[in-house]
């Protein structure tokens, strides 16, 4: 090999640092060996972390892209390790989070043969991802890579695959990786900014609807500002609850799972509906009944990064295609002039949600109502929270409220098993800050076993494991459906406590409310990650539902 001759697997990690990727997320494989190889060259300038299963790798590479806005790699292995990591993919699409998943795959001689872990990946992913690309020459790795970075981010951001025949990587090549290209939002035409502010001066019942990915911290000021400036509502589509200051008093809840009935009143009543990053899915739009289809009877406004998502769901009065940070940051210093004032309106619609906060007391001798009281007043302002899929996610996304500097890492897929990865993938990120992931025992043993990645690669998180003993949202729909026929959704669990230690974890199972504060503290004050397992009456199957009470009201 002469200087000037370097191996694909070389090649490829130049494109990495050239496009500023800091961190590589995966499960190592033999047939990307030759990429690690060059990994090992430039342990200084991109850090590996090798997860303990693929699904967790990138679910870790989704949760960071989530909280960097920054395109995000995970590389796997043919075969298993792709159908592993599939799941988030999967999240990272219905997230809009943009991630680049590198698949090492069979030589080019044995392609088509099905031979040992061999896929066809463009079948397999068309679906799932903006798009799919296998490089079969060494000299095309700077070209492919650099669109694959550019699709990963551009429009509606969103995962792209890049498989890698084994043998190519070993191939030499002069090529040159790319400088990464800087992409800028759509931004707001003065003639259509003139629109919009006609258009809402108009209106007696205005609503924001804000969601979607991509937002910058000064997008999210500019949003602020124009909120509370001209006193708007706002409500936050689904998982994007930390969009807008929960403590603003425009703020007044999200439209996702579990609504707040004030809430989805005042979207229902509402007379224009400003949806602006909103793509419109299912439970968003709880199950497309929020508002009617295709022509909303609300006057509709719909601003999006990407012009696919423009009237895919809905048919909008007027369509922009603009970013969203570009969008506020257009708006943010101008004051509306209405026939009447939106004051007393937006006040009572904060007022409406502050009430609906309050929760029941909870069966037993454990209260996760108290618990989520106590980390509302003494978590840190600029803490981020992540949680998977089931019943106890509504703690973390309906009772808690995200400050302007806090964050929430929550699967719009409703993917299992996201929470923790998630929440060690956070702590790598910001070790300075307090990270607590919300699971629950089900969801835990779906990806607990990357609790070894975080004891291995130092980062502290904090885990609550909320211990109902069963899948708690299928048992709630089975007692809403078939009362008192309970079957497969009952869970003999391991000692949590025990199970946390052994992967060097500090760990402890707390059965009182009492018991919480300090054990918390101690969490705090651990040295190494901490895991506390909060064990909870079966009968509490959700926040506002008991299981008796679901039976009482089924329809038999």
């Amino acid at each position: 090999m002469t200087r000037t001759q370097r191996s694909g697997g070389q090649i490829l990690v130049d494109c990495l640092l050239k496009q500023q990727v800091d961190t590589v997320f995966g499960v190592p494989g033999e047939s990307y060996l030759a990429v690690l190889d060059a990994l090992h060259d430039v342990k200084g300038r991109i850090k590996t972390i090798m997860t303990r299963q693929e699904g967790g790798a990138a679910f870790m590479a989704v949760a960071r892209a989530k909280l960097t806005g920054k395109t995000q790699v995970c590389m796997v292995t043919r075969g298993p390790g792709a159908t592993n990591a599939s799941i988030g993919i999967h999240t990272a699409m219905q997230d809009s989070a943009p991630l680049v998943v590198f698949i090492g795959h069979v030589g080019r001689a044995m392609l088509q043969r099905e031979a040992f872990q061999e896929i066809d990946f463009g079948q397999m992913f068309a679906s799932l991802t903006k798009w799919v690309v296998q490089i079969n020459e060494a000299d095309r790795i700077p070209e492919l890579v650099a669109r694959a970075f550019k699709v990963a981010q551009s429009g509606r951001p969103g995962p792209v695959i890049v498989v890698l025949p084994e043998d190519m990587l070993r191939d030499t090549s002069a090529a040159h990786a790319l400088a990464a290209t800087p992409l800028a939002e759509p931004t707001l035409d003065s003639l259509t900014q003139q629109t919009v502010i006609q258009a809402l001066e108009k209106a007696q019942r205005p609503v924001l609807l804000v969601g979607g990915s991509g937002w910058t911290d000064e997008g999210k000021w500019y949003l602020k500002q124009f909120a509370e400036t001209n006193h708007l509502p706002v409500v936050a589509a689904f998982r994007c609850l930390d969009l807008l200051d929960n403590y603003s008093p425009s703020y007044t809840g999200d439209c996702g799972l579990a609504v707040f009935p004030n809430t989805l009143k005042l979207l229902q009543t509402a007379d224009l509906v400003l949806a602006v990053g909103v793509r419109f899915g299912e439970i968003t739009t709880q199950g497309y009944t929020l508002f009617k289809l295709p022509k909303p009877e609300q006057t509709l406004i719909h601003v999006h990064v990407s012009d696919n998502e423009i009237g895919k769901v809905y048919q909008a009065d007027l369509a922009i295609h603009c970013g969203s940070n570009a969008f506020f940051k257009a708006l943010a210093s101008i004051r509306l002039q209405p026939a009447n004032t939106w004051q007393a309106y937006c006040a009572q619609a904060r007022a409406d949600f502050m009430a609906s906060i309050p929760c029941p007391s909870q069966p037993g001798s454990l209260d996760l109502a108290e618990i989520m009281a106590w980390l509302r007043a003494n978590l840190p302002k600029d803490v981020i929270i992540t949680n998977g899929a089931g019943n106890f996610a509504t703690w973390p996304t309906k009772y808690f409220l995200y400050g302007e500097k806090a964050r929430l890492l929550a699967p719009m897929n409703g993917a299992m098993g996201f929470g923790v990865p998630a929440a060690i993938a956070a702590k790598l990120s910001y070790p300075e800050k307090v990270v607590v992931g919300f699971t629950g025992d089900g969801d835990f043993l779906m990806n607990g076993q990357e609790l070894a990645t975080a004891t291995q690669y130092a980062c502290q998180p904090i885990i609550l494991l909320v211990n109902n003993s069963m899948y708690g949202t299928i048992r709630m729909h089975q007692e809403k459906h078939y009362p008192s026929r309970v079957h497969g959704t009952e869970l003999k669990n391991p000692d949590f406590v025990q199970l946390a230690n052994a992967y060097g974890f500090h760990a402890e199972r707390i059965s009182n409310t009492a018991d919480f504060p300090a054990a918390f503290q101690r969490a705090l004050s651990a040295k190494q990650g901490t895991l506390l397992e909060l064990v909870i009456d079966p009968e509490g199957i959700s926040p506002k539902m008991t299981i008796s009470g679901l039976r009482g009201a089924a329809q038999y």
